[in-house]
């Protein structure tokens, strides 16, 4: 099962966990009272490259019949696309930069390109899922609706399907968001009427028009005779912005060490234990500044989910200091490189496209789902609460899983 009691599976005091939350207000204090004229340069100067790239790009393009230019006018695009979605879509309409005041940089005005309308993303992402994050049964972005992604998903034999539907999600990125908002799972089940999604589904349709209109029919036109080299220009460019972020997107969600939670968990949980969860259910990965640009800074996807709304080029100086807080307590800071960690995720994906009974480790402890459980069944590891008398640290849950492992030897399948 997922975690249902967050306080013991961290190892931590009540008081411990109180201290914590105090700890990390104190960062979202800083950087507000820090943010200022070189944030504001930063998102405009960042909005001024991407339009130049796509602009680039465009005019290129009215040359894409050559090779070269092709391939150029693809790249340039593509870079563009990612850029607008990730760097700026994404965490304008969390609302990073509505402290700024500017009607043009606001989350209330910003539509991105994407075929989900922004309105529906901050309703499905910026609300369900930062509020929910990984409590199954309530974050919808556990397995989307289509995979299985924990063991606390019963299985179906659909889920055979599962590798098969993962690549197809990557290479329809932009589409699954879109239906995702419309929660179409659980149209399907009869959990939600289409009367409840109507005018919703009215909204995406329209937006979806706009998206295939802008990027099949009109900038394909515009070019002439060049119409249809643009066209598939067009179709390269918005798959690799799909698959760039449907990668960034699950290494973030999906690796070992990103836990789930259940509702039990969330109907008693405190401020700090909401950081708590946020911490324990999201996943890093390395990045030098290029990447951590192109990700959207979501390579620092833990201090993301700890402050979704405040500025995405302080990640990088706030990302110490969670460190120092995980060492503090104790607690692991999952990180990874970016194929360390999508390799996980796709384990999993695959290994789950199978039923528990096919499967070795159990349900409280293996790699992608852990519970407390694990702990109480292995017998004498919860003793690590509190300080080390010898040492005069704290022990937490790193010091747990250190000794599980050390003493109790887990298969990981």
């Amino acid at each position: 099962m997922a975690i249902s009691d967050i306080q013991e599976y961290a190892h931590l005091t009540e008081a411990d966990i109180e201290a914590l939350g105090a700890e990390l207000d104190a960062i979202r204090r800083d950087v507000e009272d820090s943010r200022g004229e070189r944030d504001a340069r930063y998102v405009q100067r960042t909005i001024a490259f991407q339009r130049s790239l796509m602009v680039a790009g465009r005019a290129v393009l009215f040359a894409s019949k050559k090779r070269p230019a092709w391939l150029l006018g693809t790249a340039l695009l593509g870079a563009g696309k990612i850029i607008e979605n990730m760097e700026l879509g994404h965490n304008v309409i969390h609302g990073q930069w509505d402290w700024m005041n500017d009607p043009e940089i606001h989350s209330s005005n910003w539509e991105w390109d994407n075929t989900c309308p922004s309105s529906g993303w901050k309703h499905s992402h910026n609300f369900t899922h930062h509020k929910y994050t990984n409590i199954v049964g309530l974050d919808n972005d556990v397995g989307y609706g289509i995979l299985r992604i924990t063991r606390d998903q019963e299985w179906h034999p659909k889920y055979v399907a599962q590798p098969l539907v993962n690549a197809l999600l990557a290479t329809f990125f932009e589409w699954g968001v879109a239906l995702h908002h419309l929660e179409t799972d659980k149209l399907r089940t009869g959990e939600v009427k289409w009367e409840d999604k109507r005018e919703m589904a009215v909204d995406v349709v329209r937006k979806i028009g706009k998206q295939v209109g802008k990027d099949y029919v009109l900038f394909p036109l515009l070019t002439g005779p060049a119409w249809k080299s643009t066209l598939t220009a067009n179709v390269v460019a918005n798959l690799i912005r799909n698959y760039w972020s449907y990668a960034v997107i699950f290494c973030g969600h999906f690796p070992d060490g990103a836990e789930k939670f259940t509702l039990e968990e969330y109907e008693t949980e405190s401020q700090p234990e909401w950081y708590l969860r946020q911490m324990l259910g999201s996943a890093n990965f390395e990045a030098g500044n290029t990447l951590a640009f192109m990700s959207g800074n979501l390579c620092y996807q833990i201090e993301h989910h700890l402050f979704p709304d405040l500025p995405s080029n302080r990640y990088a100086e706030i990302a110490p200091r969670i460190r120092q807080l995980c060492d503090k307590y104790d607690l692991p800071y999952t990180t990874g490189s970016l194929a360390h960690q999508y390799g996980q995720t796709l384990r999993t994906i695959l290994k789950l496209s199978l039923p528990n009974r096919l499967l070795s480790a159990t349900s409280d402890n293996a790699p992608e789902t852990s519970s407390e459980l694990k702990f109480r069944i292995r017998g004498g590891i919860k003793e690590v609460f509190g300080v080390d008398p010898a040492t005069g640290r704290r022990r937490g849950l790193k010091t747990a899983l250190g000794m599980l492992k050390e003493h109790t030897p887990v298969r990981s399948a």
